[in-house]
């Protein structure tokens, strides 16, 4: 395979007229030139130049060869050279961060621009995230749960999970039956309502039902749509209810957009966790990532 060194050196020596003054230009020794020429025309199997005692003279070969490789060379080193120049002068990791798009709309999106990094996201759910951060295709991970030994999982947040329902919805019923701490009509209610699940698993719902009524949930989703926005604004223009994280409810609650369906209900929640292959990333790009997290504010406990 040719080496592109051997290409640029051609261009010097042809360009100075001397070994010594291409290793001047390449800032590299005389020898090395020698051997990077010997080295193509060994690859051409032409002589490129014929030694004289002060000046390296282009065959005939040598000066066609150099009208046909000298565009590209000069190209690639422009390339090179803007490359290089655009590290120094900005020095900006890159830095690949799979996320739950929820959680990048609402909380990460806003001050993203705050901090100097080149930042490539991906969305998903924490459990294919995880994967490609083990193969390397991700340098960090926004996870809500810790699925993998030796990564690293650093606490962001607690977040809570809210009780909401569209302001369509009646919830005098289940006013009344919680006020008495009547769980039982608290249950037949809810049961009886169309529900908006974020997956068939119903990993959150599951876990709020065995925390408030020390049971699975007899629910059965009508709808279920893997995107907690996409999840919030059915309700905001329909009619149903969900659980989900106060981060992303409690401002629509505030506007008056969603209603809270039950004030003090036993405490459901989650941490989610900034992880990573300490081996596979930079302690720049470490500090890039707890700059943009801490910068947050987020409510950790």
């Amino acid at each position: 395979m040719v080496n592109f060194e051997w290409y640029r050196t051609f261009k010097a020596i042809y360009q100075t007229g001397t070994l010594t003054g291409a290793a001047q230009e390449l800032s590299i020794s005389q020898p090395n030139v020698s051997q990077h020429l010997s080295a193509l025309e060994h690859y051409t199997g032409q002589q490129l130049f014929e030694r004289k005692p002060r000046k390296m003279v282009p065959t005939d070969y040598g000066k066609l060869f150099y009208t046909q490789i000298i565009e590209a060379v000069e190209k690639l080193e422009t390339v090179e050279t803007d490359f290089r120049e655009a590290c120094l002068y900005d020095c900006m990791p890159i830095t690949r961060i799979g996320a739950p798009r929820e959680f990048f709309e609402a909380i990460m999106a806003p001050h993203i621009s705050q901090v100097p990094a080149h930042f490539i996201f991906e969305f998903g759910i924490t459990r294919d995230l995880m994967q490609k951060l083990n193969k390397g295709e991700l340098d960090f991970v926004i996870a809500t749960h810790c699925t993998e030994r030796n990564v690293v999982y650093e606490p962001v947040l607690k977040e809570r999970f809210h009780l909401v329902g569209s302001t369509q919805l009646d919830a005098t019923s289940l006013a009344k039956a919680l006020a008495e701490d009547n769980l039982v009509q608290a249950e037949q209610w809810l049961t009886a309502q169309d529900w908006f699940a974020y997956s068939g698993d119903l990993m959150i719902i599951r876990r709020f039902w065995l925390n408030n009524f020390r049971k699975r949930p007899p629910v059965r989703p009508r709808y279920i749509i893997p995107d907690f926005t996409s999840i919030l604004t059915a309700l905001i223009h329909g009619k149903g209810v969900t659980i989900a994280s106060d981060y992303l409810v409690c401002d629509l609650i505030n506007r008056g957009l969603l209603q809270k369906l039950w004030a003090t209900p036993t405490d459901t929640h989650n941490t989610i966790y900034l992880a990573y292959d300490k081996a596979h990333v930079t302690s720049k790009q470490i500090t890039t990532m707890q700059t943009l997290l801490k910068g947050l504010q987020l409510p950790l406990e």
